[in-house]
């Protein structure tokens, strides 16, 4: 396996709404959001129910915050990534891309709650309508990230092609997860990487 990126775990919180929060994301990667009760996720934080129900007056609520957490846990690592290879204006379209990759390799092998995590809340838009709006605007920022990538290599490229591969890009990163998740013999993580990185470079490049 290459070299796994050094990011900074979030530290236990003694924010009352960190904790909560952080209780109810192992329930769900134990039991499923389906699974998940207002009850066990009092327990898990050694707190009364009715501090869970200061924060958040239902279950969807909670379900929201955590759906959130998620989604930023994503964007902050990305950031800790960049920071840490010290990627500015001159990085090159290998560094650009590593910085998704690098994130979507360690959230799988290191930090795989917010993976599991994720496909649950997916599986659960599909009913929610704030949710499958949550899920949209975060799909919705991540093409973005990707096609302002190919807009600064690749100018000249028409912006249905952008957005093309922009949604191609997000397709091979998130389809590690679940194939992966289900089947860890199923392929060599930087294998497969490395060879969605070159179809990428080179759909960018021309």
């Amino acid at each position: 396996m290459g070299q796994i990126l050094s990011i900074e775990k979030q530290p236990c919180s003694t924010s009352t709404e960190d904790r909560i929060l952080d209780a109810a994301l192992t329930i769900i990667q134990e039991k499923t959001i389906s699974g998940l009760r207002i009850r066990q996720v009092a327990e898990k934080a050694n707190l009364f129910q009715s501090n869970i129900h200061y924060y958040y007056n239902s279950k969807k609520e909670l379900l929201l915050a955590v759906q959130k957490k998620v989604l930023n846990r994503y964007r902050e690592i990305r950031q800790q990534s960049i920071h840490q290879t010290g990627i500015g204006p001159e990085a090159t379209l290998e560094d650009r891309l590593d910085v998704f990759i690098k994130q979507k390799i360690y959230t799988i092998l290191i930090e795989d709650k917010y993976d599991v995590a994720e496909l649950d809340f997916w599986n659960q838009s599909r009913l929610d309508p704030d949710m499958h709006q949550e899920f949209c605007l975060s799909y919705q920022n991540w093409r973005t990230e990707i096609r302002e990538i190919a807009e600064t290599f690749a100018p000249d490229m028409p912006p249905a092609k952008q957005n093309l591969i922009a949604g191609i890009a997000v397709s091979l990163l998130e389809g590690a997860t679940v194939q992966f998740l289900v089947d860890k013999e199923a392929f060599d993580l930087d294998s497969y990487f490395a060879y969605c990185k070159s179809i990428l470079i080179r759909e960018i490049r021309g």
